[in-house]
Formats: structure tokens, C-alpha cells, sequence
């Protein structure tokens, strides 16, 4: 498994599919207000919630959800503020990142060792395991290849 790193704005990309998850530094345009914390929020969950939709996976369909989520101060998501951040232009994919967001839990972030709340980038790739790898898919790449052998 590939190891997790965090950023001033935590970003993780996951799998689905694949039971694979990766988690990739993006640093979106700095807050307008309020404190950055001392300790950046960390996913708790052993199984990631996000399911593919049958009826793409059967089509070998791939694409990338960007979610933003607000964690509170007791680590859970907000459902009613989980938005679409970026579309991947299927909209069964961003429904399913959707639905799966709610079921995410995290350690809070932290400032000065209290539990604050924050918002984050979270970016969710769907890829079916016999499908080539979309352009920019550099973490699954070097595993398409020797899987096929080049």
C-alpha cells in the first residue's frame, strides 16, 4: 500500500475498485480567513466507503471526483456541506463519491492540541483494475505496466 502524506490542505485520492488508496499533496488557493492548524485531519477509516457503480464498472468507465468536505471538531463529515468540487463528468461517479462521503471519519485537525474544525479537498478515482491507466494516473501506472509485463 502506498504510504499517506499530509499537506496544508489534506487531499486524498482513493481507488475505488481497487481496494487501493493513495494519498497525493494538493494545496488549493489559501483560506480567506481563519487559523491553519498545527495537526492536519487524518482518515480513520480501514475501508474506504465509496462504491463503484455496476453498471460503469461493467463499462470499464474511469473518472475523478473532487469532493470538498467539512470535518467538525469530532472528526465526522457534514453531510450537508460535502460539495462537488470538481465533476468527472459522469454524473453515477460523482453521485457514488457523494453518497460515500458521509461514511468517512477522520481525527480532527488540531491548533494548539484542541480539535478544530476545517474544510478539505478530497479527490476520489474511480479505476477499474483492467482498464489502462487515465492520463496522470502516475501512482497506478508503474503497476499497469508490470502487470502487462512492460
Amino acid at each position: 500500500m502506498l504510504r499517506s502524506v499530509l499537506s496544508p490542505a489534506l487531499v486524498l485520492v482513493v481507488v475505488a475498485g481497487c481496494g487501493q488508496r493513495d494519498v497525493t499533496p494538493r494545496v488549493p488557493a489559501p483560506p480567506a480567513q481563519g487559523p491553519r492548524p498545527d495537526e492536519m485531519p487524518q482518515l480513520l477509516n480501514n475501508e474506504l466507503p465509496f462504491r463503484y457503480p455496476p453498471a460503469l464498472y461493467a463499462r470499464k468507465v474511469q473518472g475523478n471526483v473532487t469532493l470538498r468536505l467539512f470535518i467538525d471538531r469530532d472528526g465526522r463529515v457534514l453531510a450537508d456541506s460535502t460539495r462537488l468540487d470538481e465533476a468527472s463528468g459522469y454524473p453515477l461517479l460523482d453521485s457514488a463519491a457523494l453518497a460515500g462521503a458521509g461514511d468517512l471519519r477522520f481525527v480532527p485537525a488540531k491548533l494548539h492540541g484542541e480539535p478544530m474544525p476545517m474544510s478539505i479537498l478530497f479527490p476520489v478515482r474511480f479505476r477499474h483494475p483492467e482498464a489502462a491507466p487515465l492520463p496522470g494516473d502516475t501512482a497506478l501506472a508503474p503497476t499497469a505496466r508490470r502487470a502487462s509485463g512492460t
